[in-house]
């Protein structure tokens, strides 16, 4: 990895929070704010779905559960369009319930358990963009 790909890896993303929770959507801005990143957010994985198709994002936080389209089929649909159209956006699910499997199943590069907290979203979003720029 060149250092470039370091500092992307380390601050100053764009990242796409998909979450249905004000309360969630809330603490994960100012958590990544906080952080140095910018961040956009929706309101569920539909919205995510448009969102990816018209803009440039480095990260997608996805909630898994949520109205008319969920973080797993999100995430499904979107590898899905990647096959074809080609790329490859990191993915992470955000949940409060035991579906870690699940996450990696639907394709997703990891999963972090609500609420989120500084550190371990920091250490993912290193581990998540670290791996998609090599």
């Amino acid at each position: 990895m060149n250092s470039r790909d370091t500092q992307k890896a380390n601050a100053g993303l764009s990242i796409l929070v998909a979450e249905d929770s004000i309360v969630h959507q809330t603490l994960a801005v100012r958590l990544l704010e906080g952080l140095g990143h910018a961040v956009t957010v929706v309101g569920n994985g539909k919205e995510a779905v448009r969102a990816l198709r018209r803009g440039m994002f480095d990260v997608l936080l996805t909630d898994v559960e949520m109205p008319e389209l969920d973080g797993l089929s999100a995430a499904r649909m979107i590898r899905a369009g990647e096959a074809e159209m080609g790329g490859r956006i990191p993915i992470v699910g955000v949940t409060t319930i035991g579906s870690h499997e699940d996450c990696l199943n639907a394709g997703m590069d990891a999963y972090l358990p609500k609420p989120l907290e500084a550190e371990p979203l920091t250490r993912t979003l290193k581990k998540v963009v670290r791996r998609t720029a090599a």
